[in-house]
């Protein structure tokens, strides 16, 4: 059991200064993990603003409590999913906020402890869910969806060129025994692959771990809603702040910041604007702010890691 939730927050200056933290107002961190970007929201808080924290992983929450002892008149601590944000901010009775960060990563003590199951490198039990109370794991993925299923996930979500051979492989196992831990999982999928291909520089099971991941705890499915709500509940002037750390997602939030930013929904071939829509935000930067030298030199996860944010207008 880990008794730390210690995590090296990534783009943490910039993506927090783009929120341009007001004393008094009322912020949000919607992925808590080990409160890197919180704290330092926090610290540029007075008395009498507001920070909520949300995480859906019961080990951030407990962690945070304790790490923002300091900040306890003005922080309030919510086990939930950043996906209700609306759902929570009722529960408090609050009804706009003025700067929400999201940090799409897998918090490092979740992939670095082997009993969460998220790691190919550590032998554990599937699991892989954020939130240890949901129903559906990595066990249920891996030994009962279909083999179509299974290479839809693994090709859609990872990205995996050998995506069917991948799902071949696994649904032939499982018809033997259930596939329970990580390390069986690898060997089966790095089995799959081509001999010549098994020993690069990216593991083999890398991207299906990835996928089998997002499935678990429906990290795309909730995401293009999850912004449009956090959008209306930003007041005016607003800033929302989203690091991601993969195309999938990225691609995601760029699109829907781009139709928040545009407005209008008519095809592109109408003479004139029909649906009346208008736009809710303005892109603060066109292109994703990425990690310097140095960020890079002492962090390996924050390679991938891409930063964007827009206004409420």
């Amino acid at each position: 059991m880990m008794n730390e939730f210690k995590h090296i927050s990534v783009l943490l200056n910039e993506s927090v200064d783009m929120l341009d933290v007001k004393p008094f107002g009322i912020y949000v961190d919607g992925t808590l993990g080990g409160g890197g970007h919180a704290e330092l929201v926090c610290s540029k808080l007075s008395e009498g603003a507001t920070f909520i924290g949300i995480d859906r992983d019961m080990t951030a929450i407990n962690a945070a409590s304790k790490r923002f002892e300091k900040y306890r008149d003005i922080t309030k601590i919510v086990h939930s999913n950043f996906a209700d944000i609306k759902k929570v901010l009722e529960s408090l009775g609050i009804s706009g906020i003025d700067g929400p960060i999201l940090d799409l990563g897998v918090s490092s003590p979740q992939l670095d402890v082997a009993e969460r199951g998220f790691s190919y490198n550590m032998d554990a039990r599937l699991d892989m869910r954020m939130n240890r109370e949901d129903k559906l794991s990595a066990f249920e993925v891996v030994n009962e969806y279909s083999e179509s299923e299974l290479s839809k996930i693994i090709f859609d979500y990872g990205e995996e060129r050998f995506a069917r051979q991948i799902a071949r492989a696994i649904c032939e196992q499982r018809k033997e025994k259930h596939i329970e831990t990580t390390l069986e999982l690898c060997e089966i999928i790095k089995n799959a692959y081509p001999v010549k291909m098994r020993f690069q520089d990216k593991h083999p099971a890398k991207r299906t771990f990835q996928a089998i991941r997002i499935e678990v705890n429906n990290e795309l499915g909730i995401l293009r809603q999850a912004i449009c709500d956090f959008v209306d509940v930003l007041k005016p002037g607003g800033v929302l702040s989203i690091i991601t750390f993969h195309s999938l997602e990225d691609r995601i939030v760029k699109q829907t910041f781009s139709d928040l930013a545009s407005g209008c929904e008519c095809p592109k071939d109408f003479p004139i604007c029909v649906c009346g829509k208008t736009p809710k935000v303005k892109l603060v930067n066109k292109k994703p702010i990425v990690s310097g030298t140095a960020e890079l030199q002492e962090n390996m996860r924050a390679h991938s890691a891409k930063l964007r944010a827009v206004k409420k207008i």
